[in-house]
């Protein structure tokens, strides 16, 4: 009797440990199944997010410093604008320049960035092309204060690399005592203002003068509007050449 006791205990045993082996190697098996699944996913991931960085070659945001002229611009929609900082929709590659000297200068907004495209579209492949104008004009940042003789000439607007219709002079002006403009559309201006002046001094002529030099339905749409001027009035040296826009 003793005997197949101690035999019916030594069988249970051998398949209780024959039992325990084979979970264990199943779940050695899931164990390994489950890391190379996981390695898989991150493997392919890290691949999407490098490709994504990659592709995205997002432009430098340019914002405006004290100084710095920039071209202040809306389109038809009041949508995509530039003001001078880092966060408007065109700060992608806008061309500022800063304003040390009497001299040529040019001043531009690029529409066709992938950082204006991501932002608009949440992908640089995104399609979005501005049209029209609201708003546009030559701005040096803290140009009344720094020079408050500054005169600023318009002397060429290039939509799309063509040259536009000027069908006035510009005058220069302060609006808020603190910046210094020259207006190129500016619809809620419609007299003189009294500090309005050019490189030959103090402007009169409502005739020849005017805050909206250009007509906006000539200029569609755009992927980049340039404009040169002539800055006199600010002391130091001239300069001969074009500067061109940072």
């Amino acid at each position: 009797m003793m005997v197949k006791k101690l035999t019916a205990i030594l069988l249970c045993t051998i398949a209780a440990g024959n039992m325990f082996i084979a979970c264990s190697s199943k779940d050695e098996g899931n164990s390994e199944k489950n890391s190379e699944t996981t390695a898989a996913l991150t493997t392919e991931s890290t691949e999407k997010a490098t490709s994504t960085d990659e592709h995205l070659e997002i432009e430098k945001a340019v914002e405006a410093q004290s100084g710095d002229a920039y071209l202040a611009i809306a389109d038809g929609q009041w949508y995509v604008q530039y003001w001078g900082t880092d966060s408007d929709l065109l700060t992608y590659d806008a061309g500022v320049v800063p304003i040390k000297k009497n001299g040529k200068y040019t001043v531009s907004v690029n529409g066709a960035t992938n950082g204006m495209l991501y932002d608009i579209t949440e992908s640089v492949d995104g399609e979005y092309t501005p049209s029209g104008c609201s708003f546009m004009a030559v701005i040096v940042k803290d140009g009344n204060q720094l020079y408050p003789d500054m005169s600023i000439d318009v002397t060429s607007i290039r939509v799309n690399g063509k040259e536009i219709e000027r069908t006035a002079h510009n005058y220069t002006t302060s609006d808020d005592d603190i910046e210094m403009r020259a207006n190129i559309y500016n619809e809620w201006t419609d007299t003189l203002p009294e500090d309005a002046h050019d490189a030959d001094g103090a402007v009169t002529d409502s005739e020849s003068y005017s805050a909206r030099i250009i007509d906006k339905d000539k200029i569609g749409s755009w992927t980049k509007i340039e404009v040169d001027f002539i800055v006199s009035g600010i002391g130091g040296d001239s300069e001969d050449s074009e500067d061109s826009e940072e």
